[in-house]
């Protein structure tokens, strides 16, 4: 996990995939003071909740080399905000699915 902590973008651009892990654990493991910035195919499951990535066709390249360079060159204060939302996306997915394995036992 450490290198997700460390890594400025985080390029997770399945052509079809399911709810995809790698995405969700790459905000998980970010320094909420200084995130990384989420590159997410359109076609990832996980792009449905976390909103707040940077959402791209991987089959147009100019459109992923669009958003890495956005990626590298957002302000500090609008990956703390993307961040969180994202984050909190997954926490209160956490949550829920939590309680509903609660319920069913």
């Amino acid at each position: 996990m450490k290198i997700f902590r460390y890594s400025d973008v985080g390029l997770v651009t399945p052509l079809r995939d399911g709810m995809n892990l790698v995405a969700k654990e790459y905000v998980a493991a970010q320094d909420p003071a200084n995130p990384g910035v989420l590159v997410l195919s359109q076609f990832a499951g996980a792009a449905n909740e976390l909103t707040s990535a940077l959402i791209v066709n991987p089959y147009d390249r100019d459109e992923v080399a669009a958003a890495l360079d956005r990626a590298l060159t957002m302000s500090l204060a609008e990956r703390i905000s993307r961040h969180a939302e994202m984050l909190d996306v997954i926490v209160k997915t956490i949550l829920t699915t939590g309680r509903s394995a609660s319920l069913a036992t």
